[in-house]
């Protein structure tokens, strides 16, 4: 028996790696009966008597799993969020953050094509990028930006993940261009990029692995109680102690010290806007109810 790191997922087969070595296998029958699929970053135990013929046995335990991108174990993610073309979306930002929050995973925020923005625009963006960074470590589109997230990270599990036609290739084709991954043209009528990755791949770069993952124009959020979501906006916790009621959730409630922050503008505007929104439609959800 071998154990190893899946490094890549493409129609039912799994690439592993061990030690440099790579093995491409399948998973046995019986984890579709269970109910598990092995995902790029599992640790999993398995057999092969080469290289290429190979079956997964168990999945270890994992530290944590993202449905969208689907990866588990992941350390870091670099949120790739587009400027313009396809236009800057503050609520699907915030619900991917939302998700990486929950699941324990630092966020790097990278805003692409700034290029394309006039300056008023620029101006507009700045001031966006500027209230994040005071919650998150982000960078404004360039190179060196990129390289300045990754600083000081080392032999960690990164996902590169965002709305289609953000630029996600094309930022790792800059940080390893013998890559050469294929970047597409975005709708101008739709706003939204071609689906270009296909497939999840952890690759090798800047001595961290980081996985290039399929972009998405919508984002869920999932198995999140509407009590909890507050604490997973980080801007809010310092304000949230400070509240009249332990157990205020920052709506209708009197006495909520992160309503007053929103109105002194300490806390983003927007930022509550959005988590309003996922309140309701937290509230909206149907109990699911295992059979």
């Amino acid at each position: 028996m071998l154990i190893g790191q899946i490094r890549q997922s493409l129609s039912g087969y799994y690439d592993i790696d061990v030690e440099g070595i790579t093995y491409r296998t399948r998973a046995r029958g019986n984890f579709r009966k269970k109910g598990e699929t092995p995902l790029v970053g599992d640790w999993v135990e398995f057999k092969a008597d080469n290289q290429t013929e190979g079956y997964i046995l168990k999945i270890r335990e994992r530290k944590n799993i993202l449905v969208r991108p689907p990866v588990a174990n992941i350390d870091y993610a670099i949120v790739v969020t587009a400027c313009k073309e396809p236009n800057f979306s503050a609520n699907l930002l915030d619900r991917q953050l939302v998700m990486l929050e929950k699941n324990g995973i630092i966020p790097l925020l990278f805003f692409s094509k700034s290029d394309l923005l006039s300056d008023e625009e620029l101006k507009q963006m700045n001031q966006i990028v500027a209230n994040y960074q005071k919650i998150y470590n982000c960078q404004l589109a360039s190179l060196n930006s990129v390289i300045t997230l990754l600083n000081n990270i080392q032999n960690r599990v990164i996902v590169v993940m965002g709305q289609t036609g953000a630029g996600k290739s094309t930022l790792l084709n800059n940080l390893k261009p013998e890559l050469k991954l294929e970047t597409g043209e975005v709708s101008k009528a739709l706003s939204r990029g071609k689906h270009t990755t296909r497939k999840t791949t952890l690759l090798p770069i800047l001595e961290n692995l980081i996985a290039d993952t399929p972009g998405f124009s919508s984002f869920d959020i999932l198995d999140v109680k509407k009590e909890e979501l507050a604490k997973y906006f980080p801007d809010f916790q310092s304000y949230a102690s400070g509240c009249k009621f332990r157990s205020c959730i920052h709506l209708n409630e009197p006495g909520c010290n992160v309503k007053a922050a929103v109105n002194n503008g300490e806390i983003a505007k927007t930022r509550y806007e959005n988590y309003q929104q996922f309140q309701k439609e937290l509230s909206n959800q149907r109990v699911k109810y295992r059979k």
